[in-house]
């Protein structure tokens, strides 16, 4: 079984995702059931077939991050450093066609986030970043198509 990395932040998540799933929500959801079962004929009990549904979906989320866990491999960012693009640094690209730029993390497939600019080390502008310095010039097929980007900076922030 292969690890998958993480940062510290991503790995506390997840611990407090599952510690949510397991204190409040699955709880609530065995009320939901025994409140619908009260309620009569269960053959057409919509609160009963939706609280049953909701039941399966949550423990498969359970089970889901409970692997994510026990496959993970927490990085310690306080131990990494030096000037080139790795795992958990926030590197600051500059769009080849717009100059616009933008700073993304690079994190692991279980932490990135798009609209938190966390960025997965294999996906195809992670892969392309990592190893680079600032000022390196980077090409990347994307879904979108080729796309050109300069590395402007690069930065490991520890984690606290």
């Amino acid at each position: 079984m292969e690890k998958i990395p993480i940062t510290r932040a991503g790995f506390a998540r997840l611990k407090r995702e599952l510690e949510v799933l397991k204190t409040i929500s699955i709880p609530e959801n065995i009320r939901d059931i025994e409140t619908a079962r009260a309620q009569g004929d269960l053959s057409e009990n919509a609160e009963y077939s939706a609280a049953k549904e909701r039941q399966s979906f949550l423990h498969g989320k359970m089970q889901e991050l409970e692997n994510n866990l026990a496959m993970s491999d927490v990085i310690e960012l306080k131990n990494l450093g030096g000037d080139r693009a790795i795992f958990g640094a926030t590197v600051t690209i500059a769009d080849g066609s717009t100059g616009k730029e933008t700073a993304y993390q690079l994190v692991g497939p279980l932490e990135s986030d798009l609209k938190s600019n966390k960025i997965s080390v294999t996906s195809p502008i992670g892969r392309a970043l990592i190893g680079k310095r600032a000022g390196d010039e980077v090409r990347v097929n994307t879904p979108g198509g080729l796309r050109e980007f300069e590395i402007t900076d690069i930065s490991i922030e520890e984690e606290d």
